[in-house]
């Protein structure tokens, strides 16, 4: 290293930077190796080429310390876009858990309304065989006790029956509706929830969901411990 002139190591990093085999870290890394790395990073060429490479920045004089200030200000537009996106899925998510909470309250309605038209039903029918029984010839006991169904009945048997069955269908095609909505929406939140827990997953956490406020303070102890500082 102490053979090569100034000149060559400082084209071999602005070949490395052009090249985009050299990225910041790798700069920092540099230049902790040795005094004359420290300085010949410092060099505005190379950040020069960083700026416009990354940031597409016109900006001059470029520095180090520009470099810097415009690494920090897209890092925190990008936790704010994360923020933004996980608020969003998390809000769609509570969406998803609202509309399933009310279908299974509709769907347990309607569940019994069918079981009431149901009861009713075998109701009507009894009451119906008992109306066809006293045309029979039965015991005095027994013709009493259909007599007696028969004339709890105060509509006619036959129309309030066919009444009864066409509801009994109408609860059905409304269960299966409800159901079938349940089965897209609890989709839906599947998916929702997976968006979730792709946004908070955290590699060094051993895919755990991360709370907000600690992705920050994992990154920065992360770069703590690197030694690729600015």
């Amino acid at each position: 290293m102490a053979m090569l002139p100034d000149e060559i190591w400082q084209r071999i990093l602005e070949i490395g930077a052009e090249t985009c085999r050299l990225e910041y870290r790798d700069l920092c890394c540099l230049s902790i190796t040795s005094r004359r790395l420290n300085r010949l990073s410092l060099d505005p060429t190379l950040w020069a080429i960083l700026l416009a490479r990354n940031f597409r920045s016109p900006s001059s004089p470029p520095s180090k310390s520009l470099y810097k200030t415009m690494y920090e200000r897209d890092k925190a537009r990008k936790i704010m876009q994360w923020r933004r996106k996980v608020l969003n899925a998390e809000s769609q998510l509570a969406l998803c858990k609202n509309k399933l909470t009310d279908l299974e309250s509709m769907m347990m309605q309607e569940n019994q309304k069918l079981r009431a038209t149901a009861e009713e039903i075998t109701n009507l029918e009894r009451t119906r065989s008992a109306s066809v029984a006293l045309n029979v010839w039965q015991p005095e006991v027994v013709r009493g006790r259909q007599k007696q169904l028969v004339e709890q009945c105060t509509v006619p048997i036959q129309s309030r029956l066919d009444s009864l069955k066409m509801e009994f269908q109408v609860c059905k095609q409304q269960i299966a509706t409800y159901s079938k909505a349940y089965d897209k929406e609890k989709q839906r939140f599947r998916e929702h929830e997976e968006a979730v827990r792709s946004f908070k997953y955290q590699p060094l956490q051993g895919n755990q969901l991360v709370p907000e406020k600690n992705v920050v303070k994992i990154k920065r102890k992360k770069l703590k411990h690197s030694h690729c500082k600015f």
